[in-house]
């Protein structure tokens, strides 16, 4: 009798994790060195260039939709409208995975919808390299985007057994590469925009996204294959005890909403906060302050095996450490970490002298933070939610991102109306309440998550 396809792929271990996780986590890190070497150009490109006379009317499309955009909020500047374009991108960016988990799990494969989402992201990128076809690239990439994340990290939850402890450790990995891929691809984007031209930079960031289709094209056969899959309607019915995981799950979305609140609060006015309230020098050099958002991404990198040993002290001093701890703790120190940043004008007052340690400081701890809430919250939907619909519930995770990027959105224009105090005390007050309430509900979610499964 053949062997099935996870043992297969299973049976060797490269330093105690299955086959398979370099090949997802190097697909992962290639695309997000393309899809953040083009974020980091993105709005500066359309602010700078792309909407400017004598380039805009070039490309298709851009004329209805901003219509379309100024019937909903009034005529805009130039800057106004990259920025809302810009937010419209990233917010679908992580509304599509769910269609696309739902499409993955019950129609393509997880394996055929990654291939199909890598294709279509690294077609998109080629067209960033046109002003006429952006619109469309955009376009692609949402659409490449939806059927790529959901699924491809849906396939890290099931190169583990049920209960594997390594799974919380595998998703740590994987996000180490999310989190190289967020600090290098800006600088050499960025470096390959100034000296050569926008479209070189874009073209590097495509040249990525090509890399991880390569990468996962050919190591796929170390990946467990996907389940049959069965269109019938009987295959999308759930046992009780799913459906109660099913509905558990989607109560805590909420609480990754106030998370995400907090978080993408620090890739948008973040900066504009260290630009008007932070002293950038070191010596006689200024840092630029696009840096500061690669500084954070090095800083989640170095302090992954931290996180990690600190996890491992913890159950040695008190125990098992269950999911719903970690996601508490992490709440908690991401929301003092941000009330440090607004603190910081109070201590060194209102005339822009925060010193840069201050907020290398504070933004190690809510990347500490952020260790213990994403990387756990992906390993618990992918580990509990029911297999029929796993790459779905994933997809329904990042609606958690998306609505906290609206809402964070909406929240940042706040910030030139309220002292800086006051607007990131708000936000450390959202994500703090989210992480007591985890605490709160850490028995009675353990007992609805994992009562008759072996953990």
């Amino acid at each position: 009798m053949p062997t099935s396809p996870t043992s297969r792929t299973q049976t060797r271990d490269i330093l105690g994790h299955p086959r398979g996780l370099p090949v997802l986590a190097g697909t992962e890190l290639w695309e997000r060195i393309s899809f953040h070497g083009m974020l980091a150009l993105l709005t500066l490109y359309m602010a700078e260039q792309l909407f400017l006379p004598g380039h805009a009317g070039a490309v298709v499309g851009l004329a209805p939709l901003r219509a379309a955009i100024e019937s909903l909020t009034g005529p805009l500047s130039v800057e106004a409208l990259a920025a809302q374009v810009f937010g419209l991108y990233a917010g679908l960016i992580y509304f599509t995975p769910v269609f696309g988990g739902i499409i993955g799990d019950r129609w393509l494969g997880r394996r055929r919808s990654v291939l199909l989402g890598a294709l279509l992201m690294a077609l998109g990128h080629g067209c960033m390299v046109f002003d006429q076809t952006f619109l469309l690239a955009l376009v692609l990439l949402i659409l490449g985007a939806g059927f790529m994340r959901g699924n491809l990290i849906a396939q890290v939850g099931s190169l583990y057994p049920a209960g594997d402890p390594r799974s919380a450790n595998g998703i740590q990995i994987y996000y180490a590469m999310v989190n190289i891929g967020g600090f290098a691809a800006p600088l050499v984007t960025g470096l390959l925009a100034r000296v050569y031209g926008w479209h070189v930079g874009f073209g590097f960031a495509g040249l990525g996204m090509v890399a991880g289709l390569l990468i996962y094209a050919l190591g796929m056969h170390m990946i467990p294959a996907d389940a049959p899959v069965d269109r019938t309607v009987e295959r999308a019915r759930l046992t009780a005890r799913e459906r109660r995981t099913v509905a558990t799950l989607i109560a805590l979305l909420p609480l990754f909403v106030l998370f995400f609140v907090g978080l993408t609060q620090q890739w948008n006015v973040y900066n504009l906060w260290a630009r008007d309230h932070v002293s950038m020098a070191i010596g006689s050099w200024s840092m630029p302050v696009p840096w500061v958002q690669s500084m954070m991404a090095v800083e989640s990198v170095i302090l992954v095996p931290v996180v990690l040993r600190f996890w491992h002290w913890l159950e040695r001093l008190r125990g098992p450490l269950d999911d719903l701890s970690k996601l508490a703790m992490g709440c908690i120190v991401f929301a003092a970490f941000t009330a440090m940043d607004g603190m910081g004008t109070l201590v060194f007052g209102t005339g822009g002298h925060v010193p840069l340690w201050w907020i290398v400081l504070s933004s190690t701890g809510t990347q500490f933070g952020y260790l213990n809430v994403q990387p756990v919250a992906i390993a618990l939907y992918t580990r509990v939610a029911p297999k029929a619909i796993n790459a779905m519930m994933v997809g329904i995770y990042f609606m958690g991102i998306f609505f906290g990027s609206l809402i964070s959105g909406s929240l940042g224009g706040l910030y030139a109306q309220w002292t800086p105090t006051a607007f990131w005390l708000l936000h450390a007050g959202l994500v703090g309440a989210a992480g007591l309430v985890f605490a709160v509900l850490r028995a009675p979610v353990g007992r609805l998550l994992f009562s008759d499964r072996s953990v």
